[in-house]
């Protein structure tokens, strides 16, 4: 259920790394592909009344696997991203918790 969210990098991007990206962080959470979710927000910016380009950024939201696994999924993440000539992203982590999230009606605690 890793749902991935990009902001300031193209479709294109994403989609030449989504499926090595997907299978790389589904053996590191030790879960299916099919249970990630990559969305790609179009979103404008704008400075000093310019549009200009979006940062690289990549919301994160998950359940917990604690600190050390975090860490890998967000290495990897960027390593994938610098590998499409993008020199800087940031990325952050939201945490759902089990009692908090439902699927047809029933949370996942």
């Amino acid at each position: 259920m890793p749902q991935l969210i990009f902001k300031g990098i193209t479709v294109d991007k994403v989609k030449k790394i989504s499926a090595p990206l997907v299978q790389e962080l589904a053996d590191l959470c030790n879960c299916e592909t099919d249970n990630f979710i990559l969305e790609i927000i179009h979103s404008s910016y704008i400075f000093n009344q310019e549009e200009v380009p979006g940062f690289p950024f990549i919301e994160v939201k998950w359940f917990d696997r604690g600190q050390e696994i975090q860490d890998q999924f967000a290495k990897i993440m960027t390593n994938y991203i610098h590998s499409q000539g993008i020199p800087e992203v940031e990325i952050a982590f939201t945490v759902f918790l089990e009692s908090a999230y439902y699927l047809n009606g029933k949370n996942f605690e």
